[in-house]
């Protein structure tokens, strides 16, 4: 099968890049190492291991007790229960969290954390950040659930020093672990085949193959495929009647491969290699604007990336090094602009060469320090016309220290950024130089561990994007780099309850506070396809979010697990002019979810609720600029027959169960009840 984009100068220069990939992962595996801190094979025994940290019974949520900043995680068999396509899906029911969705399998599915951007949420896939310089946004939609085996995200940065500087440089950060395979004793193989069906003409197999090359050592192999004709009704009002249609152009034909090794070195310092390759080409469905339903733009996409990692953790000194090469193409195809060579067909290409280290001293019993560096280039190319071709050199570089007790934790750091711009045509932006501190607190003021006060502030600098500074009908060079500082504060409560109803309990509730200045933000121009980048003065967001957690036991073979989470925000400009003081586009003030799954013998039965409240699509809160409302209700069934080391798994799933037509980007309808149905089986 030949997916479109692939010329053949790609082909031959991929074949040396996969060729190097593969001595480098056999070169490497001539060492014997275990899988402690990354990805690790781990042989079932029976024994009992301490937890460090407290984890809900339910397997749906996992907080780390001390840490200082909002920490949720959906994990495990509770991520499977959830029954989702994709991260995307899956991240819709995490408090804070605002997926922008513009519709379908194919449509882009970016997040938004606590109304900073989605620019300003960065994604880590085992450990490495996923980039994207031209646009700052990753698609969740790209990455399936088949390997995934923990979602973590954190507001302000992940609760440890030990962690590379550009892992401090962002407002939230997404953090995505592959599965961990579990190898029985003498079994040295495990396979896992699953398929997808259902509404939209989804097509969607997926293969897992986990292979213990020793008592230390594994390699995994995951592909995928997916295809949907994206086609679904849809109503439809422009004031003065309405109408139901159909949804076309969201097509989308992708093929995803990852394959890796993991492993641990005779000195106990673990180490891994992954390689990874996306191609699509997909459907642009388009807003729908002035009765118009059909387009035929079209996109392809192929990423590619190889990325390493090693670390050693030792008693006064540890290290962790990362390092990355990825190669990212697009085309745009768009018969409706006309050029003198016809009609619009664009090329992009990306490279980002990026590498990490990490150092961290023990001082004390209680107190530890870190230095970290990471350099960043990344450049851009395109066949469009008057491009600039922009180069950016980054360093980054960290200074972080923790003081922990068994009643306080105590985090700070201080993270510089040094960029440099040049451009083969116009003036590049300036160089920039920012430093931007943190700090984060945790303390159990009782005797109880279950409950703990938290608070942090952090202040954030990001740099304009490629698209935001360049762009030919977009870009403005002079554009400023955004300003964050974020201030929280609120408390954790942690309860075990073993041999009685009600089994764990959970609940985390923050207050905070954002002010951004210099917030950029795309304004219409002449058309809908010439915008013009601004920074808008000053932007304040205040919130209030809770989320809890439970699970119960009704009966001896009979589990109910429960969630429920709240937010209430106001992101408000605050900048002198028309639109003072009004809420920023598609920003909610009310929005939460809730979850429930019973569990009884093989069969798991779950329900999911999702509400996100009213919002205004323009910068200014007028009834020509409202958006309604959105809801949705979805239900699952999964059965499971277990027979010796073998697992066959059938599930079913409906989203929006009660067909409720909405926008959550306004113009772009999304469907309708839809339905999926999935087998795999594990060998």
């Amino acid at each position: 099968m030949k997916l479109p984009g692939v010329n053949a100068l790609w082909r031959a220069g991929f074949s040396v890049k996969f060729k190097f990939a593969v001595a480098l992962l056999a070169i490497t595996a001539s060492h014997r190492f275990d899988l402690e801190a990354q990805v690790k094979p781990v042989t079932d025994t029976a024994k009992i291991h301490r937890l460090q940290q407290v984890q809900i019974w339910s397997g749906f949520n996992t907080l780390p007790a001390s840490s200082p900043t909002p920490a949720q995680v959906l994990k495990g068999a509770a991520l499977e229960r959830l029954n989702n396509l994709s991260v995307a899906d899956a991240i819709r029911y995490l408090s804070g969290a605002q997926l922008k969705d513009y519709g379908g399998t194919g449509g882009l599915k970016t997040v938004d954390v606590r109304s900073l951007g989605s620019s300003q949420v960065a994604v880590f896939y085992d450990g490495v950040q996923l980039g994207n310089a031209q646009n700052g946004q990753v698609d969740l939609g790209k990455f399936s659930l088949d390997n995934i085996g923990a979602i973590e995200l954190y507001n302000a940065q992940k609760s440890t020093i030990f962690q590379p500087a550009r892992g401090l440089a962002a407002g939230s950060s997404v953090y995505l672990t592959a599965k961990r395979p579990v190898f029985m004793p003498g079994i040295t193989n495990q396979f896992k085949a699953a398929f997808r069906a259902g509404s939209m003409s989804l097509i969607n197999p997926s293969v897992l193959w986990n292979h213990q090359i020793s008592t230390h050592t594994y390699s995994t192999v995951n592909t995928e495929y997916t295809r949907s004709n994206g086609q679904y009704r849809f109503r439809y009002t422009n004031g003065f009647y309405d109408t139901t249609a159909n949804r076309n152009n969201g097509d989308i034909n992708a093929l995803r491969l990852e394959a890796g090794i993991n492993g641990q070195l005779r000195d106990s310092s673990t180490w891994w290699v992954k390689a990874y390759l996306y191609n699509s080409e997909r459907g642009l469905p388009g807003a729908i604007v002035a009765n118009k339903f059909d387009y035929n733009q079209r996109e392809w996409d192929r990423n590619v990336f190889i990325q390493w990692g090693y670390a050693k953790q030792g008693k006064f000194y540890s290290l962790m090094a990362h390092a990355k090469y990825a190669n990212d193409y697009m085309r745009y195809v768009d018969p409706e602009i006309v050029t003198t060579n016809g009609f619009s067909d664009s090329r992009y290409h990306q490279q980002e060469v990026y590498a990490s280290i990490v150092n961290q001293f023990t001082i004390s019993s209680f107190w530890n320090i870190a230095a970290s560096v990471d350099y960043v280039r990344n450049a851009m190319q395109s066949d469009i016309y008057r491009f600039t071709y922009p180069t950016r050199n980054t360093l980054l570089s960290a200074l972080a220290t923790q003081l922990k007790w068994e009643r306080l934790n105590i985090q700070a750091n201080l993270l510089g950024t040094f960029a440099t711009e040049s451009t083969q045509l116009f003036k590049p932006a300036p160089n920039r130089t920012k430093y931007t501190p943190a700090v984060m607190a945790s303390w159990q003021p009782f005797n109880n561990t279950a409950f703990r006060l938290r608070g942090f502030y952090k202040g954030i600098y990001r740099l304009p994007t490629f698209n935001e500074l360049y762009y030919t009908y977009v870009g403005t060079a002079n554009l400023r780099p955004e300003y964050s500082r974020q201030y929280d504060a609120g408390f954790t409560y942690q309860m075990l309850n073993p041999g009685k109803v009600l089994k764990q309990i959970s609940i985390q509730t923050d207050v905070y506070y954002n002010q951004v200045d210099d917030k950029i933000i795309a304004v219409p121009g002449q058309n809908l396809r010439r915008w013009t980048m601004e920074n808008i003065s000053r932007v304040s967001i205040k919130g209030f979010e809770t989320n809890i957690q439970t699970g119960w036991q009704l009966s001896p073979g009979m589990f109910l697990n429960s969630g429920i989470s709240y937010t209430y925000q106001q992101a408000y400009n605050v900048t002198t002019g028309s639109a003072f003081n009004q809420q920023i586009p598609y920003a909610p003030k009310n929005s939460g979810s809730v979850l429930a799954g019973v569990l009884w013998k093989q069969v798991s039965i779950n329900y999911s609720f999702i509400y996100t409240g009213e919002r205004y699509n323009q910068k200014v809160s007028i009834p020509a600029n409202y958006v309604e409302p959105w809801y949705t209700h979805d239900a699952s069934v999964i059965w499971q027959i277990a027979y010796y080391r073998h697992q066959l798994k059938l599930g079913m799933d409906v989203n929006n169960l009660f067909n409720q037509y909405y926008d959550v980007i306004t113009n772009f309808p999304m469907p309708g009840r839809f339905y999926r149905f999935k087998i795999s089986f594990n060998y």
